[in-house]
């Protein structure tokens, strides 16, 4: 889901159209039935493999197989390299998706059987994760290439909070035992939206293209948001593209195949105290130099191992993340490993392929680097971002060219309260504002959105939805707001409803109380040549609005 590329390919096994059968529950329980599940596993396979001849190389066959089957010698025997060598086919192209027709009741005897495919070249997805069989056992058992994620945990997540917590732990699961994580069932177009943000790898559904009797590729449009969705989420998971790939070493790689002797000799006198091991330009494995001392350092570690592949020795787990991963998000992940991985090269991919090397030093360094510029920016009495993130945060809305909804948010009669109540009581009502702001706009749009604070009672917001829904959130922030600040007021002022206060001629006057007005710009930015241009523009909107009264809110589309 970063580049809109297909992956590979799920056969979908039916029963005759327009038959009782033709759904494949009721197809697969009907040959249960009559003993006829393995002539029907068989002939899925089959049929699937003999239509997949023409598939691309670089493209996977994802094939559906009951766990039961797997203990069928039948299918021990029948399922070969020779069979699929004749349909242009390797086991590398195969992925087995491990159905919850039924339990797997024996898992030692399970993983054997599976380990002998996977060392042929197969890899293994579990199908329908978090539901039914597909439970947490089976993931620790199995240690899978893929994981899918059932499409009930996938079904409206962009409005549920606790689907999404629940998919970032798999998304940090993924990450930190490199399984890929792929979504099923995505049908609207909020739900790939969260999903891209969550970071998730790869997914499936028919809001990305419906099954088809034939190989289609992703249509265009598709591509065009997801590529545009993955600016927003870079740029909001990133602090403004600080991304992984920036401090990435692109280090030699060496094949599996490497004597373990040969690398010891490579690391001799260099400042390199790891290196990534890759097959096909991606990365399977991790070899840094002390493991590899302590390795043959053993007893008859040099007699075993120095003439040996290092595949016997590298890690087969390392952390491996993608090239436009956040800096935090890195750091988070590699603190995370056991103690004896911490000190680990990270390893970086562009587009599934290998990238280069992080050392936890440069990271270290990196991040403390970061966090210092960062924080010098934020306003020290709200800590949100102040003018120049937002500044920097403009311009790369109108340099990445997408619509936006820009929000410039005031309080009204705020001097006033300040004069009447007293500066501290004032930074109340300000961080007040802040928090509601913060996680109204994070509550509603956590992946696309910004929100910083200009300084004094004025902040700014942008979120990245329709302009609908804009308007229902000012709505609602505006109802908020005018309820909750009240707590900010004595009772006697609360009764009246408004303040009485000496205006700027030095008379006597009543003033409403605290309130908010918003002004906004919907659309693309891209004919802005600047932010200060933008500030004019909506400075403008902000004054038509004040006209009105205090909460209230005018949105101009371009």
């Amino acid at each position: 889901m970063k580049t809109g590329e297909v992956i590979g390919y799920e056969a979908l096994s039916r029963g005759p159209l327009g038959s009782p059968l033709h759904q494949p529950d009721k197809l697969f329980k009907a040959a249960a039935d009559y003993n006829k599940s393995w002539e029907l596993e068989s002939l899925c396979r089959t049929k699937a493999i003999e239509k997949s001849s023409m598939l691309s190389k670089d493209k996977y066959l994802f094939l559906n197989v009951d766990p039961q089957i797997f203990k069928d010698e039948k299918f021990k025997k029948g399922f070969t390299k020779e069979f699929l060598a004749s349909h242009n086919m390797s086991p590398d192209s195969i992925i087995f998706e491990i159905t919850e027709k039924t339990a797997i009741e024996d898992y030692n005897s399970f993983k054997i059987v599976l380990d002998n495919y996977v060392n042929q070249g197969y890899k293994i997805a579990i199908d329908d994760t978090g539901a039914g069989y597909s439970g947490l056992k089976t993931l620790a058992e199995i240690k899978p290439h893929y994981i899918k994620i059932d499409i009930d945990l996938i079904r409206n997540i962009d409005k549920d909070t606790f689907k999404q917590a629940i998919i970032k732990t798999f998304v940090s699961l993924s990450n930190t035992t490199n399984m890929k994580l792929i979504a099923e069932g995505i049908e609207t177009e909020d739900e790939l939206s969260t999903l891209v943000g969550l970071g998730v790898y790869a997914g499936q559904g028919f809001f990305l293209l419906r099954p088809a009797g034939t190989f289609l590729a992703i249509p265009d449009e598709v591509k065009c948001l997801l590529l545009k969705l993955n600016r927003s989420a870079e740029e909001n998971n990133s602090h403004f593209q600080n991304h992984i790939g920036a401090i990435t070493i692109n280090d030699i790689a060496f094949p599996s195949s490497t004597l373990s002797k040969d690398l010891k000799n490579f690391f001799h006198g260099k400042n390199i105290t790891g290196v990534c091991i890759v097959e096909q330009e991606h990365p399977v494995g991790l070899v840094m130099k002390h493991c590899l001392d302590s390795v043959l350092a053993t007893q008859y570690g040099i007699a075993v191992f120095s003439k040996r592949p290092v595949s016997h020795v590298m890690d087969i787990s390392p952390l491996i993340v993608d090239f436009y991963t956040s800096v935090s998000e890195v750091s988070k992940l590699a603190m995370e490993r056991e103690n004896e991985k911490i000190y680990d090269y990270v390893i970086v991919t562009k587009d599934s392929k290998y990238y280069g090397v992080v050392t936890i030093k440069n990271l270290l360094q990196h991040t403390t680097m970061l966090e210092r510029n960062y924080a010098k920016e934020l306003n020290p009495l709200t800590g949100l971002p102040g003018n120049s993130i937002i500044q920097n945060t403009i311009s790369s809305i109108i340099d990445y060219n997408y619509e936006v909804c820009l929000l410039y948010l005031d309080l009204d009669n705020f001097k006033v309260y300040n004069d009447n109540y007293g500066f501290e009581n004032g930074d109340k009502i300000l961080k007040y504002s802040a928090t509601l702001i913060q996680n109204k706009v994070k509550s509603q749009f956590p992946f696309n959105s910004f929100v910083g604070h200009i300084g004094g009672d004025d902040f700014v917001c942008m979120i990245e939805t329709s302009y609908g829904k804009c308007e229902v959130f000012c709505s609602e922030l505006i109802g908020d707001f005018n309820k909750e600040v009240l707590e900010f007021f004595n009772e006697e002022d609360k009764t009246n409803g408004y303040i009485e206060s000496i205006d700027r001629k030095g008379n006597k006057d009543v003033f409403n109380l605290t309130s908010v007005s918003i002004a906004g710009l919907y659309g693309n930015l891209k004919n802005f040549n600047s932010p200060e241009e933008v500030a004019k523009t909506i400075s403008g909107i902000k004054k038509d609005v004040k006209k009105n009264g205090g909460n209230n809110f005018k949105i101009t589309s371009l």
